[in-house]
């Protein structure tokens, strides 16, 4: 059986290698910024080889990514509460701490970087807004089958989302939890 055919595991060395390599790009963008480092900066970093970066991901922008989607979904379960009302406080909340903690203004900087360069940036910028409107939708679609009237995946963007990323870009934090539960209470 070849190295491609093997099944992973979720536990073993696969899953331990991924991280360490997750946390070499998070801490080189913390240090460097993005955009000045290679992958053999993240290999070096991570104690890997250089190949086993681009045999697992291709490139350093399909890496990053790979960083910013599982930081996503790890960050950000969608909450369930029994109301619309709870349920965006509750997600706001969340991507309020998420993205004020102390490597959330990386995640939102790699989004936003990543857009910018090139094809592959574009892409990688299209999988982080459709995994997040995927998750909103969840929630929307959910509401809906309650009973609720519940605003679009796009309008929880531009009316909570939007103004929490554009304020932690320009340092208008902390984003309090009045602030937060307004933004909701104004789209609803």
């Amino acid at each position: 059986m070849n190295e491609q055919q093997r099944p992973r595991r979720p536990g073993g060395r696969s899953a331990r290698v991924a991280a360490e390599v997750h946390q070499a790009v998070t801490d080189l963008i913390n240090e460097h910024g993005y955009g000045n480092f290679t992958v053999g900066d993240v290999a070096a970093r991570a104690n890997v080889a250089g190949s086993s970066i681009y045999r697992r991901w291709g490139s350093l922008e399909s890496l990053l990514t790979d960083v910013a989607l599982t930081r996503l979904n790890a960050q950000s379960p969608m909450p369930d509460t029994g109301s619309l009302v709870g349920d965006l406080r509750t997600y706001a909340a969340q991507v309020a701490r998420e993205i004020t903690g102390p490597d959330g203004l990386l995640l939102v900087r790699l989004a936003v970087a990543l857009s910018s360069n090139g094809q592959q940036g574009l892409q990688a910028r299209d999988a982080f807004r459709d995994e997040r409107t995927r998750q909103l939708q969840s929630m929307l679609d959910r509401a809906r089958e309650r009973g609720e009237q519940a605003p679009d995946a796009l309008d929880v963007l531009d009316h909570i989302m939007a103004p929490m990323y554009i304020r932690v870009l320009f340092g208008i934090v902390p984003l309090t939890p009045e602030y937060v539960d307004g933004l909701v209470d104004r789209l609803l």
